[in-house]
């Protein structure tokens, strides 16, 4: 048994691959984690190495009950909202309610690297997805804690289009063939419906008007030529609620620092009232495209990625497929 696998990773997609060598799969909205069962035991580990089963107790007992002796399963923990659409914002809500309250959260597998003393990594993903497949249950006590990612062969555009249409995220495009690598691959793309990626939070403005405890957000993104750099991609003041305002403030404040981090931070009314931060938290953004200079336009806060260092936060590049 495995004690750890780095996860494979998807990059951008330049174009949505239209052939049958492609599967498609719904792009999920939730916290990537690898499960690890081991004889009735369970651990969900973050794509970093992170032993995050205490913070999903309960779905950790739910997945005890899965009649699964020893495997690592891949798979995203979500929240769905009330049209069965993975949310982000629910997912990060749930994690702030107490236990009795909380949402019910589920794990999507959509992978299979490791069964009963088989290193399936070198398998074809249609292979280890069939195997996971009939892994899954179907019915009984776990079926609501864990499920199977399904997926379409071929047809990429058109089930890009028809996520869009249902408001997901997006979609990933994997090569049927594609062996399991650790790291960003071009077997794996992932193509969006709209612009989101993670940003290094530098700062944060005074509130104004009715608003409390900040008013934006001040965004930033690693040079990926010099990754010392912080480079500044613009403010996000939309997303918030109350609590979520209230909650964060909280993370911030400790933060604070009286120089910048960022290579060419905002000057003049641009920067009044600013605080500088220091560049830890990383935040989840949406957002419409960036301008010529590198600044997000009409950024909404999705929530805080907990799940990755701020230090490997880039500006995402599209993948050409080859």
């Amino acid at each position: 048994m495995f004690r750890a696998i780095e996860p494979q990773l998807a990059s951008v997609a330049t174009v949505v691959p239209a052939g049958d060598d492609w599967l498609h799969e719904i792009k999920l909205d939730g916290y990537r984690l690898l499960a690890h069962f081991d004889s009735g035991h369970i651990k969900l580990v973050t794509r970093h190495g992170l032993d995050w089963t205490p913070r999903f107790h309960a779905l950790a007992r739910a997945l005890e009950r899965a009649s699964i002796k020893q495997a690592i399963l891949d798979g995203e923990v979500v929240v769905l909202d009330k049209q069965g659409i993975s949310s982000f914002q629910a997912l990060q809500n749930a994690l702030q309610a107490l236990p009795s309250k909380r949402a019910e959260m589920v794990y999507y597998s959509f992978d299979l690297p490791y069964l009963d003393g088989w290193d399936l990594r070198d398998v074809p993903l249609e292979q280890r997805k069939a195997l996971l497949r009939r892994l899954i249950p179907t019915d009984g006590p776990s079926i609501a804690a864990l499920r199977f990612s399904d997926h379409m062969i071929g047809q990429g555009p058109a089930s890009r289009e028809q996520a869009c249409r249902m408001g997901l995220e997006g979609i990933v495009c994997k090569r049927r063939d594609a062996v399991y690598r650790s790291g960003r691959t071009t077997t794996w793309l992932k193509a969006k419906c709209a612009a989101r990626q993670e940003f290094v939070l530098g700062g944060f403005t005074d509130p104004a008007g009715s608003r409390e405890h900040f008013g934006a957000l001040l965004l930033g993104l690693f040079d990926p030529v010099d990754h010392g750099e912080l480079l500044y991609a613009g403010k996000c003041g939309s997303g918030f609620s109350e609590a979520s305002l209230r909650e964060l403030y909280r993370k911030l404040r400790p933060l604070e620092q009286p120089q910048t981090a960022f290579r060419d931070p905002p000057r003049g009314a641009d920067a009044r009232g600013v605080h500088w931060l220091r560049p830890t938290l990383v935040a989840e953004i949406s957002f419409t495209g960036f301008t010529d200079n590198g600044r997000a336009r009409h950024a909404i806060f999705q929530g805080l990625r907990e799940d990755k260092p701020a230090s490997e936060v880039e500006r995402e590049s599209p993948a050409k497929i080859r």
